[in-house]
């Protein structure tokens, strides 16, 4: 019975059609609204995907001057939560600050 296994089990590994993969699949795409430690403070994200791979996020509670904080905060957090595996977050365009709070597009790359 042992021996019927086994051969079942070998026949199935590199049969047509078997694709073996030891990388994670990249999570599907959600918005996302998150409360984000950084720097000894708690900011809020929220994100959603866009058309195209890009992504809307919206940084709160930074200042207008914390526009390098506020694009760590977003890339770093898309690239856990939405990007495949060793992939990060990377901009799309230059960040925006209006009603106290950062805009941001970034994509997984």
């Amino acid at each position: 019975m042992i021996l019927g296994v086994a051969v079942v089990i070998t026949g199935c590994e590199g049969g047509p059609g078997a694709r073996i993969t030891r990388n994670k699949p990249a999570p599907a795409p959600v918005a996302r609204s998150e409360p984000i430690f950084y720097n000894g403070r708690t900011y809020q994200l929220d994100f959603r995907p866009g058309g195209a791979g890009i992504y809307d996020m919206i940084v709160s509670g930074m200042t207008a001057k914390q526009q390098k904080d506020a694009i760590a905060v977003a890339t770093s957090s898309l690239g856990y939560f939405a990007c495949p595996e060793g992939q990060r977050g990377k901009l799309t365009q230059e960040p925006v600050y209006t009603a106290s709070k950062w805009r941001i597009q970034a994509r997984c790359g």
